[in-house]
């Protein structure tokens, strides 16, 4: 029985160091933004830091990207954050994916913050123009201590859906 007390209180030690190392990163709306851009950003052969992407989201936090099926109709996928590192971790470090924010409108209302952040992505931050950009509806929610991720839910530009110049990089 001690020992598994003391096996409990240990990793209960070692798991607030962990995740002490990331207060900064959840004190401001910019912060959050900031590491989320980051954990996901990497060169070629860099792992990523998806200790801190699990720090940053509600455990129920819900990804949803958008795209068009083989039927050319607009769909979306609902994953967890859990489903989105399993899918995106090999793809990350195998070819590099540097992502970006250009722009952001924000609207926030006490607690609750609502973030369309314009992003650009690139293979590599030395890489000189993107291959792809897009908007990132970002919810998030602030619990009295910290700032939480709640959801993103995003669409890459495409012919169909340019990004309106109101969202577009400013210079």
């Amino acid at each position: 029985m001690k020992k598994i007390i003391a096996t409990l209180l240990f990793s209960a030690f070692i798991s607030s160091a962990l995740f002490a190392q990331y207060e900064e990163e959840v004190k401001s709306v910019d912060s959050i933004i900031k590491a989320l851009y980051s954990t996901i950003s990497g060169e070629k052969g860099e792992p990523r830091n998806w200790d801190l992407f699990r720090y940053l989201v509600i455990p129920e936090a819900q990804l949803i990207p958008t795209s068009k099926n083989s039927d050319g109709k607009l769909v979306y996928t609902v994953i967890t954050p859990e489903q989105f590192i399993k899918q995106a971790d090999k793809n990350f470090v195998e070819n590099g994916f540097y992502e970006y924010e250009t722009n952001r409108d924000t609207q926030d209302y006490g607690h609750v913050v609502h973030v369309f952040s314009t992003y650009a992505s690139k293979r590599s931050k030395h890489d000189a123009e993107p291959f792809n950009e897009g908007i990132n509806s970002i919810q998030l929610f602030n619990d009295g201590s910290r700032w939480w991720v709640v959801s993103i839910y995003w669409a890459h530009e495409t012919d169909y859906n340019p990004i309106p110049k109101k969202y577009k990089a400013k210079s």
